[in-house]
């Protein structure tokens, strides 16, 4: 066979091969058509405004749009809690999308950035498809973007560095979501600036409000709160993260029932108490070593079962917080050391007892506070008895959704992404229980010298608890 019919014969088989592919994109009308048919709100808003408009009339229907948006703002002003819970997130997650995360910025972004690709047959520029957007907070938002064909999760991950430079953003997080499309965590700045002082001590028990006592701030800068009844909580952080500080400043939010008695701090710190002995005299119960805190979960569960005979006796389901009902306390300090890093045959003992205590204690106003770094099962295996969840900083990103829920840094949480150092400590995530997205928050920070008035003002007046710690102290 020639040269020349050989050529021919590729040149026939490349264009056999080519056949029926595009070699140039559709036509900017079927573009356009596409689109709408992917937003169909485009199409279906100035036909109802139209409508509206015919039937109304231009007054009462500008009346109506005037009435909305003054509506809008009064509610913004009125009630913020309940604004930025329904209205706000929705809001800034429709704006954001259209203004930030579509049209020709977003596909320059992307081209900056290699994220495009051209399509080999038709030469089209290919740019990844934003799906959905949330905004879950004024800071963070989540935008989940189908890939271009050819990428991965990997290959985005490479370029986050260069992503969050490009935007101008404090950082970027990308996880998959589902084939083909990519969850995108784009925090814009960090809401905490300065360092939050401690929260005051309530003059009278009347003050404190055992669902909600404060601890710190929010990033929509209201107080953030913290129950010590109805569940127990597992507050997750590495080393410096701020844990001391959630522990204290629940203790000084709470100290005036600590100190009449409607409330009992049974502590347990198997760091040799150096970081609780300045509080020693606000506990009820304090255990340093592993047989100490044996001692002390057997007590604890006994005192439980008492209650619950004589709730029973007395025809009580639920009992109310008072001197003669206390609200029984539960700390433990560096959880770990109780639950996995112990002699076996203790540590089975303690999740024996734990389990009980927090399966059955509830009604009865036994609540259990867990403080750890590693909240993986094979260091907690109780973990999932833990109501309330907050993570602080952590040092693997699977370590947020161990704690917070599956999904939890996904929608926004990157505890894993918090900096180490001094002027971060405190800054944390928890989840919202009625819209299910992370909230951060900062604890107030709390000085030795903000324990040492807790103690002078909210030592407990009991003079059974004096014995009981004087007691100890000569043991």
């Amino acid at each position: 066979m020639s040269k020349r019919s050989s050529t021919a014969t590729r040149t026939n088989g490349a264009a056999r091969t080519h056949a029926g592919r595009a070699t140039r994109p559709p036509g900017r009308e079927f573009q356009g058509l596409a689109w709408l048919a992917r937003h169909p709100g485009f199409v279906l808003a100035p036909f109802l405004g139209s409508g509206v408009l015919l039937t109304l009339g231009l007054i009462i229907t500008s009346g109506v749009v005037a009435g909305l948006v003054v509506g809008t703002l009064v509610w913004s002003r009125a009630h913020p809690a309940s604004f930025d819970r329904f209205a706000a997130p929705r809001l800034r997650a429709f704006w954001r999308r259209w203004t930030v995360y579509r049209g020709r910025r977003w596909a320059r972004l992307m081209a900056d950035c290699g994220l495009t690709r051209e399509h080999r047959h038709s030469g089209e520029q290919l740019v990844p498809r934003v799906l959905r957007v949330r905004s879950s907070s004024p800071t963070i938002d989540t935008i989940y973007v189908r890939t271009v064909r050819g990428q991965d999760v990997a290959f985005w991950q490479e370029k986050a560095s260069i992503l969050w430079e490009a935007m101008i953003v404090h950082r970027v997080a990308i996880t998959r979501h589902r084939p083909g499309v990519l969850a995108i965590v784009i925090e814009w700045e960090l809401p905490f600036t300065r360092v939050i002082p401690a929260p005051d001590i309530p003059e009278h028990v009347d003050e404190v409000d055992l669902r909600a006592l404060e601890i710190g701030d929010n990033e929509h800068r209201q107080p953030f709160t913290a129950s010590v009844i109805d569940g127990h909580r597992l507050v997750a952080g590495r080393t410096g993260s701020g844990k001391g500080s959630v522990l204290w400043g629940t203790l000084r939010s709470l100290g005036p029932c600590i100190r009449d008695g409607v409330a009992r701090v049974w502590m347990v710190d198997l760091k040799g108490g150096v970081e609780t002995e300045q509080g020693a005299p606000l506990f009820h119960r304090y255990a340093t070593s592993m047989g100490e805190a044996l001692k002390l979960l057997t007590e604890f569960r006994d005192s439980m079962r008492d209650r619950q005979d004589w709730m029973r006796d007395n025809n009580i389901r639920k009992c109310t917080p008072s001197e003669q009902t206390p609200v029984e306390l539960l700390v433990i300090d560096e959880m770990a050391m109780l639950t996995a890093y112990g002699d076996r045959t203790a540590v089975r003992e303690a999740l024996r007892l734990l389990a009980e205590i927090m399966t059955q204690g509830r009604a009865s106003l036994f609540s259990v506070q867990g403080y750890l770094q590693e909240p993986s099962k094979d260091v907690l295996d109780v973990r999932e008895l833990f109501t309330q969840r907050i993570c602080l900083a952590v040092t693997a990103a699977s370590h947020v959704d161990m704690v917070l829920g599956e999904g939890a840094r996904e929608r926004g949480a990157l505890a894993d992404e918090i900096p180490g150092d001094d002027r971060h400590a405190g800054i944390g995530f928890v989840i919202d229980h009625g819209s299910r997205l992370p909230v951060r928050f900062r604890a107030a920070y709390v000085t030795d010298d903000d324990i040492t008035e807790l103690v002078a003002r909210c030592a407990p007046r009991n003079a059974d608890v004096i014995a009981l710690a004087g007691d100890r102290g000569a043991a």
